[in-house]
């Protein structure tokens, strides 16, 4: 599993899963929108989550932490993979109460022109949201244009096909997508949570 050369200091993680689980989840994804298990992105959380344009636009299939259905089992040993590496670099991170993926996750589409157009941190501060101490993402396609800015590090990561990245979930980093006028873009995204 090779690793992406983020910095040290900004405490992101980078590393490459293969791409044939890329090309399965994306499979998945349109098999869930024939079906009609697809709808649009909305921003918020809990009960006031709502589809704003002008924040997000995206189609969203959601993942109960549950499914371990293939392929979605096989992500998530990679995904284990990724965050143990990261809990190693960043070791610390191991005397916190234990987290996993309590909650659902989700498959983001975005046509040419769509994205998360604004910076945001994953801990917004709902009460919900305070229990997230890592957020994870996996590039689902090659986009040249389409990789996400994270604002307080200066670092623009790349949207290379299988590039999975882990990042702490507070305001330190704030971040956003990059809007791809040239091509469509699918991610598969969510959190670690603190187990209750």
């Amino acid at each position: 599993m090779n690793e992406h050369n983020f910095p040290y200091e900004s405490f992101i993680g980078g590393w490459y899963i293969p791409e044939n689980i890329c090309d399965e989840i994306v499979k998945y994804f349109n098999e869930q929108k024939q079906k009609g298990n697809t709808g649009p992105g909305v921003v918020g959380s809990y009960k006031s989550e709502s589809v704003k344009d002008s924040v997000k636009v995206s189609e969203d299939c959601s993942i109960s932490s549950n499914n371990f259905d293939y392929p979605l089992n096989e992500y998530r040993e990679y995904l284990q993979s990724c965050l143990i590496k990261y809990t190693n670099r960043y070791d610390k991170i191991n005397e916190l109460t234990h987290f996993n993926i309590n909650s659902d996750y989700n498959i983001q589409f975005y046509n040419k022109g769509e994205g998360f157009k604004i910076y945001h941190c994953e801990r917004g501060g709902s009460k919900r949201s305070l229990s997230k101490v890592l957020a994870f993402m996996t590039y689902l396609n090659n986009v040249d244009d389409g990789g996400t800015e994270f604002f307080y590090q200066k670092i623009t990561s790349p949207a290379k096909k299988g590039l999975t990245l882990i990042w702490p979930s507070d305001w330190t980093h704030t971040h956003k997508g990059q809007i791809s006028y040239t091509k469509e873009k699918i991610i598969i995204t969510g959190w670690y949570t603190f187990d209750e």
